[in-house]
Order: C-alpha cells, then structure tokens, then sequence
C-alpha cells in the first residue's frame, strides 16, 4: 500500500491510499473507495479489507479521506457536499491519470451522495458502481429523519443547537456546521442516479437504524441496471465480521465482472 496526497480542486491536500496488485500480475481496473459522513478512508476497517481483497484479485484500489475527515485538510465543520464533490473530481482525475483502464466506485453511506450528484459527469466513465447502504434522499435521513439513529442526531434539541452554536456533534464525536444542513434541501441524489448510472449493485443490510433499506430497495427496482442485494439481519456499515465479510466477497465478485465488461452480473 502507498499512501499519497491529492489536491483537491480548490487546494485542500487529501489523504489517500493506494492498494495495487501483484507487480508480476499488473491491473485489470482501478476501483475508487468513498467513505461515510463520520468515517474516513478507512470506513471502520471495511475499506482496507475490500480494498486488500480487490488488489488480490488484480485491480487497483484507491482509498481517500474528504476534507477534514482522518488526516486530510479542512475542519469538520467546513464539510459540505459541495466540497466532497470538488474532492471526488479530484481524486477521480488522479486515478485517470495515474492508473489508465477502466474505473469504478464502491460509495458507503453519505459516499453515495456526492457520488450520485457528481453522475452527470462522472457515471458516463464508469464501468460499474457498487453502492453501500446509501443516502439516497436527504430529507428522509437528515432534515426530517425516519430511522433511530437520524432522530437521536438531528432532532429539534439537536437542530436548536445547530442554529445557536454554530454546529451539532453527530454520535458525540464528529461536530458538523450550519452549511451542510443548508444545502441539503437543494440537492437530491438520487436523481443523478436515476439520469446517469451506470450498471450498478446495492448492498443494504436490513436491519440499518440510519439509513433506509426500503428507499434503497425501491430505488434498485425503478433504476435501469441496478440491482439489489440485502444482507439478511447487517446493520448500517455492516457491523460484525460475517456481514463485512460477506459484503467485501459479493463487491469484489461483481466489481470483477463489471470491469471485465459482461454486463449484468449478480451477487
């Protein structure tokens, strides 16, 4: 593994790390790894072991940290969606340029909202797309949240604190500010997934407190070429060795596929 540094496009340096196969066995692909609102390129040890798993079975593997997320630059309370589009250009263009052949993304959680609305561009150089129980609707999570872990974090105590501090601490860690909440009205990702997705496979684990499994399960059944794989009893991120497990061998499987060109492929 090599670790790096990107720019992104308005400067701020990005932590990134680069899994590569075999020197003797060369790359059949290069497979972008976007992680979670609190996580950072490691996304609680899921990334490594995928990203591990994908260089083994010869394709290249980048990992990055958005903005003030792990060892990049920026604050968390500077991140917006805004920014994480500028940083999934940048480290896109890197990986065009550094490892030439076919791209593809595994997005986890609140990847999957800059990687949905960066589609218009971006999905078109796509081979394939793996989504990880992902945000698809904003409201529905954050501005008026549905699920246990959504009221606890961004309820009215919590948006009250918000608007007079400045910034709310999500799971009593990871302090957010005003301006993230103040363009999740304006976007929807799941439009530019709809509009311009590539093939693409969902992974949702039905039993997830933060991120809705029927709004991810409608969505794979009205996108064309996307499919649906629920991991019977997983929680959000996958938590626990077997789900984790089974989420890396069913990525690696299709993302395989899907960069060897054979269309639609299942889990």
């Amino acid at each position: 593994m090599d670790e790096v540094r990107v720019a992104s496009m308005d400067g701020i340096e990005l932590a990134a790390a680069v899994h590569r196969p075999a020197a003797d066995a060369g790359s059949r692909g290069t497979v972008l790894l976007v992680h979670g609102i609190s996580a950072d390129l490691d996304e609680g040890g899921g990334f490594v072991r995928l990203a591990d798993r994908l260089a083994a079975r010869g394709l290249t593997a980048v990992r990055f940290s958005f903005r003030g997320h792990g060892t990049s630059g920026g604050t968390p309370q500077g991140v917006t969606i805004a920014g994480e589009m500028l940083d999934l250009q940048a480290v896109s263009a890197y990986a065009a340029k550094e490892f030439p052949g076919p791209l593809a993304v595994v997005a986890a959680s609140f990847g999957a909202v800059a990687t949905g609305l960066s589609m218009p561009w971006l999905g078109k150089r796509l081979a394939g797309l793996v989504l990880w129980n992902p945000v698809l609707d904003l409201r529905r999570t954050f501005l008026e949240p549905e699920l246990p872990w959504g009221v606890a974090n961004f309820g009215p105590a919590a948006m009250a604190r918000l608007a007079e501090d400045g910034c709310l601490v999500l799971n009593g860690a990871f302090p957010l500010g005003r301006v993230l909440f103040a363009e999740m009205p304006r976007y929807r990702p799941i439009e530019g997934y709809a509009a311009h997705s590539p093939p693409a496979l969902v992974l949702h684990g039905d039993r997830d407190g933060h991120v809705s499994f029927d709004i991810a399960r409608r969505a794979a059944e009205t996108i064309r070429h996307w499919e649906f794989h629920p991991l019977s009893g997983a929680t959000h991120g996958f938590h626990g060795p077997e789900h984790e497990a089974a989420a890396v061998a069913v990525t690696t499987r299709w993302l395989e596929q899907a960069v060897n060109g054979r269309g639609k492929v299942g889990g």
